[in-house]
């Protein structure tokens, strides 16, 4: 956020921070948040790579389409097990799962 626009919105009451701050999340639950969403973002750039709609990936997953979307969603019902499992039926590597759950690398 840009820091005129921070400071407008606290001299209006407004209490600026992160959600980790917001929700009162320790360092291991925001880990694990920022995790499944990094999996979530991956299951769904693999899937349009391969050209594939929710529809199809449920079918090589003996799944439903709403669950994919749950997955791709971050949905709190969506186990981390089943995140990684649907990527290696998708054909990501180790390596691309490392890529995936890695942090950015600075410029």
């Amino acid at each position: 956020m840009r820091k005129q626009k921070k400071k407008r919105l606290e001299t209006k009451g407004w209490k600026i921070g992160t959600v980790k701050e917001f929700l009162g999340l320790s360092d291991e639950e925001s880990a694990y948040i920022e995790l499944k969403i990094k999996l979530a973002a991956g299951l769904r750039q693999r899937r349009l790579q391969k050209g594939l709609s929710q529809l199809d990936l449920a079918a090589k997953l003996q799944s439903s389409q709403s669950r994919v979307a749950k997955m791709e969603a971050g949905d709190p019902s969506v186990s981390l097990d089943l995140l990684i499992r649907s990527l290696i039926t998708l054909g990501a590597s180790d390596r691309e799962l490392s890529q995936i759950i890695a942090p950015p690398r600075a410029a």
